[in-house]
């Protein structure tokens, strides 16, 4: 019994510290296992942090193949002729025979002025007339007389060539007289008002028993004819796009209360010269109305569709930055890294903006860059690049839409 306790008691510390070292061993591994553990989660997280920092962009490339435009501006019709007529003769008008709406012929009557004072002057120019012829005759029968007699040395020289001389007065007052007589009877065809030439009647300002004064154009008008078989189309077209705008080419007009109905006209020519006031240029076009469903004075949305601009660059208007430095775009480098170019804007078009300068077409830029994006951050493309940022179509301010 006592070589058993005393076996024991000399076995239990030795075991004691081995266990003890044991334990310190496998506590030293799990606080070792703990830091290495906590370590490469820290430098997980770090990379997870840096790898997120990094933004996630768009990139598009700009196009200058193709891009087309299309603009609607305001535009009134006018009629391609267009007579007020006004009085040439004073008095009352006896008869009118169209009123407004009504189609006429060249040289047709629209009404008759009755001129009592005129009718009296050509009656008194005409008894002037046949005085003067009556005066002419005796002084050319008197100057023959006198001529024979000469030849006999019955009268002077001088006599003689006094009768001749009142014979080639009385020849002068006779054509004065029959001019008189011919200026009367002018205005005497001028009771007549016609139409000066084929058309309808859009205006009629006068009516039976009205006074007309002769006005020269300055009076009111009495009627007006308008020629519609081709009407003249209006349009103030702005300095920017005016260039493109050239005679020959056409444009669609939408009338309002004519439907979808699209009507082509034709620029016959445009102003040469842009408004100092208004910044615009003003042009002419031309459309044929043959079936009358247009008229005069309507107001009609004119569509140009203009020619592709070879040197033009279109961005979308989400691509910009602005900031302090001034308008910019952010593009993306062989790198990775984004760089801000400050760009000059040609034409805003709304949705889309056409570039003057500051970019090219084969560069790669951010759509819809983050606000915190700065020149040679690195950044991380989303998807490969778009083969072009503009559409044949753009719209904007007074241009058609997509």
């Amino acid at each position: 019994m006592s070589g058993e306790m005393s076996t024991a008691k000399s076995i239990t510390p030795r075991r004691l510290k081995i266990a003890a070292i044991v334990a310190v061993v496998i506590a030293i591994l799990i606080v070792a296992y703990g830091i290495a553990s906590r370590a490469a989660d820290e430098s997980r997280l770090k990379q997870w942090t840096a790898a997120e920092a990094i933004p996630t962009v768009t990139v598009i490339q700009p196009s200058t193949s193709g891009i087309g435009q299309s603009i609607m501006l305001p535009g009134r019709l006018e009629a391609f002729y267009r007579a007020p007529i006004y009085a040439r003769v004073s008095g009352y008008l006896k008869i009118w025979y169209t009123d407004i709406g009504a189609k006429v012929r060249t040289g047709q009557v629209l009404g008759v002025i009755e001129t009592p004072d005129l009718d009296q002057q050509l009656e008194q120019a005409k008894a002037d007339l046949a005085t003067a012829r009556a005066n002419e005759s005796l002084a050319e029968t008197t100057a023959k007389r006198w001529q024979t007699m000469l030849k006999s040395d019955s009268v002077s020289q001088q006599a003689t060539d006094e009768k001749n001389g009142d014979l080639a007065a009385k020849q002068t007052i006779v054509n004065a007289a029959s001019a008189n007589v011919e200026r009367l009877q002018a205005l005497e065809s001028f009771k007549r008002i016609v139409a000066p030439f084929d058309g309808v009647v859009t205006s009629r300002d006068t009516d039976v028993g009205a006074l007309i004064d002769a006005g020269g154009g300055r009076g009111p008008q009495l009627f007006t004819v308008s020629d519609i078989h081709l009407l003249r189309v209006y349009v103030s077209v702005p300095q920017d796009v005016a260039p493109a705008i050239h005679p020959g080419m056409t444009a669609q007009l939408l009338v309002p209360g004519h439907g979808d109905t699209k009507f082509t006209a034709k620029v016959d020519s445009t102003s040469g010269s842009v408004n100092a006031e208004s910044g615009t240029l003003l042009v002419e076009l031309s459309l044929d109305d043959s079936s009358g469903a247009l008229m005069p004075g309507d107001f009609a949305n004119v569509r140009f569709d203009l020619s592709a601009d070879a040197n033009v660059i279109r961005v979308p208007a989400s691509a910009l930055i602005f900031r302090s430095a001034g308008l910019q775009v952010a593009t993306v480098d062989a790198t990775g890294r984004a760089k801000l170019l400050p760009i000059t804007v040609k034409q805003d078009l709304g949705r889309w903006i056409e570039v003057a300068s500051g970019i090219k077409a084969g560069d790669r830029i951010i759509d819809s860059p983050p606000d915190a994006l700065s020149d040679g951050d690195e950044v991380h493309v989303a998807a490969a690049d778009a083969p072009s940022a503009a559409p044949a179509a753009q719209e904007g301010a007074g241009h058609e839409p997509d």
